[in-house]
């Protein structure tokens, strides 16, 4: 299992936290970590191999993977992380990120603020 991080870009710092219950996460249990802080999250789903270009948002982007796998390619960092059921990524406006879904494809959970 990749440890958890922080570091920080041009853009702002960027976390990562690995899901560390004995359980599956559940989509109700995520949803709620958004509404506590006032957020309405978006779920979405790609298929196996599904690329995103490199891009940016103009909103800080906080995402959990519910299902699947998907990896994040982070340049400004020269990192690559790869989410598995109830990780998190933390991204802020103006970071370059892409991603690839994993081989089971993906099903993800995302706000911005």
């Amino acid at each position: 299992m990749q440890q958890p991080f922080r570091d920080k870009t041009p853009s702002g710092e960027i976390q990562v936290a690995h899901w560390s219950h004995p359980h599956r996460p559940v989509e109700n249990e995520i949803v709620a970590l958004f509404q506590v802080r006032g957020l309405r999250p978006t779920r979405w789903s790609n298929g196996p191999g599904e690329i995103y270009a490199p891009h940016t948002h103009r909103y800080r982007k906080t995402l959990y993977c519910l299902e699947g796998s998907i990896t994040f390619s982070l340049p400004d960092l020269r990192r690559e992380v790869e989410l598995f059921p109830g990780d998190r990524l933390v991204i802020p406006p103006g970071a370059r990120h892409s991603a690839t879904v994993g081989p089971e494809g993906v099903t993800c959970i995302e706000a911005g603020e």
